[in-house]
């Protein structure tokens, strides 16, 4: 990869996982689909099945706003290996032009937003660090 672009790769994933903080200080990892809009990135709960709508990743940032999420790119060509990780802080969104912003971002990049709802809040985080790896 020439010209590697730590943002630009971490924005075109296609997936992430983010890590909360539980109460207990033990990290929380979920696999997420979200968009970057101007380094801020977006990820929502949307309409897909789940065992409860108290989601613990909301109530962890509600808590101790820090996360963290990461994306990569496994090859059997390990020339082709990458991670990105994004360091920031989180913020949940249940009305306003936030929420507006990252669905708009969201249906942008998954055409499978044009059909499933997104009607749950919106988690925004602001970006304090990036860091990244490439083979």
């Amino acid at each position: 990869m020439s010209g590697f672009d730590a943002v630009e790769m971490f924005a075109a994933a296609r997936a992430a996982a983010l890590a909360t903080i539980n109460p207990d200080g033990t990290p929380h990892l979920v696999p997420v689909v979200f968009a970057v809009h101007r380094e801020t990135v977006y990820t929502a709960v949307d309409a897909k099945r789940k065992s409860t709508q108290r989601l613990r990743r909301l109530a962890n940032i509600d808590a101790d706003p820090r996360v963290c999420l990461i994306a990569d790119n496994y090859s059997d060509d390990w020339s082709q290996l990458w991670w990105v990780r994004a360091d920031g802080v989180a913020t949940v969104h249940h009305s306003g032009d936030q929420m507006a912003t990252g669905y708009g971002a969201l249906r942008q990049k998954y055409p499978q937003y044009q059909r499933l709802a997104l009607d749950g809040p919106v988690i925004s985080v602001e970006v304090r660090r990036w860091s990244s790896w490439q083979a």
